[in-house]
């Protein structure tokens, strides 16, 4: 069942460990389901992530000791690797650009936004704490965009990041941030609670 209700959406996402192990997502759902979470917020817009996809069995079997063996990596129709930029700082042609070209940019705001940029990039912890936060933004997207499409899916912490690198060659450009399963249940995922949000929200004074 479809679901346009974005509260709803957000209420009925759960984290679902058990797969039907015989459901295969096609490539082109995927996509979509991609390029929805390329629309998330990004820093200057320079869109600080890359997809790594994992889509049929022979390469989730691959994967699966790098994830410590949980069995949603072999089930799941897919599972996303999340991956940040380190240096997202060279996409600032390919960004800014065609923003130019249509008008929307002055050669002189791009080149003040490329300094800005390089003036983070050149501090040691930024590309890094920039991967992080902005992949992790297109990842929750991610998942929202699946619910709504009906499918399933995990956020995984627990796997080994420089294992993931070596056996399927990222590049050092790009950091591993989480895995995502996505798939269709076996069985309804359990309800988590959630500590009171008046307990943590301070309102500045």
């Amino acid at each position: 069942m479809l679901m346009d209700n974005f509260f709803q959406i957000v209420d009925e996402r759960r984290s679902t460990k058990v797969y039907d192990p015989h459901v295969e997502i096609p490539r082109e759902e995927l996509v979509s389901l991609l390029e929805a979470a390329g629309k998330a917020p990004s820093a200057w817009n320079l869109q600080q992530w890359r997809f790594l996809v994992f889509d049929h069995k022979e390469v989730q079997e691959r994967l699966l000791p790098i994830a410590y063996h949980q069995q949603q990596v072999q089930d799941a129709s897919a599972v996303v690797a999340i991956l940040g930029d380190l240096e997202a700082n060279k996409n600032i042609d390919p960004v800014f650009d065609p923003a130019i070209e249509k008008g929307e940019m002055t050669s002189e705001i791009k080149e003040v936004l490329k300094k800005q940029i390089e003036g983070a990039y050149s501090r040691e912890e930024y590309p890094r704490d920039a991967a992080f936060s902005n992949a992790s933004l297109a990842a929750m997207q991610f998942m929202l965009a699946a619910k709504a499409k009906g499918w399933d899916t995990c956020p995984i912490g627990g796997f080994n990041p420089a294992t993931l690198v070596s056996e399927f060659k990222v590049s050092g450009r790009y950091l591993p941030i989480m895995l995502i399963t996505i798939g269709k249940p076996l069985q309804k995922a359990r309800k988590t609670d959630r500590l009171d949000i008046r307990n943590l929200i301070d309102w500045a004074e």
